[in-house]
């Protein structure tokens, strides 16, 4: 399956108590259709003794069937806590985003977003050509002292 398809038909589950399992979650997103798989991402400390980081992803066969779980689920109760349910959003890379090791304006996606052209910047700051505008506080050389001129 093509990952824009599969990532359509894929939902997000947050929300989770830690007694919540993978087929708990079967059982509960299973009247909505074919489920294609299920995972409940675990802590990357292997000494945490949490089941779940607190939630999960489902996949649908069929997106329509992840958009019925979507309307149905969000909102609802699941072991005394209330449930998040949307649409799965695709994984950043480790280097995009928050929390990458480049600054956000060497990454790619952030250039090409942001990114102005030559015209542009000739606009905003003048074509080079005329001259350097004078300094503000030229002219201003008798005013050194406070208060009324002397008449």
């Amino acid at each position: 399956m093509a990952d824009t398809s599969r990532l359509k038909s894929t939902i997000y589950v947050g929300g989770l108590d830690n007694a919540v399992t993978t087929q708990t979650l079967h059982a509960a997103f299973l009247p909505f259709g074919e489920i294609v798989d299920i995972s409940l991402p675990k802590p990357e400390a292997s000494s945490s003794h949490e089941p779940h980081r607190g939630f999960g992803y489902v996949e649908f066969e069929i997106s329509s069937d992840a958009r019925e779980a979507i309307d149905n689920m969000d909102q609802s109760e699941l072991y005394g806590r209330v449930i998040k349910v949307a649409a799965a959003k695709p994984q950043k890379e480790s280097n995009e985003g928050l929390g990458s090791k480049s600054a956000i304006w060497e990454q790619e996606g952030w250039l090409a977003k942001h990114a102005v052209s030559e015209e542009d910047k000739v606009a905003v700051t003048g074509s080079g050509d005329e001259e350097r505008a004078q300094d503000p506080m030229q002219g201003l050389e008798g005013l050194d002292v406070a208060g009324p001129k002397p008449a």
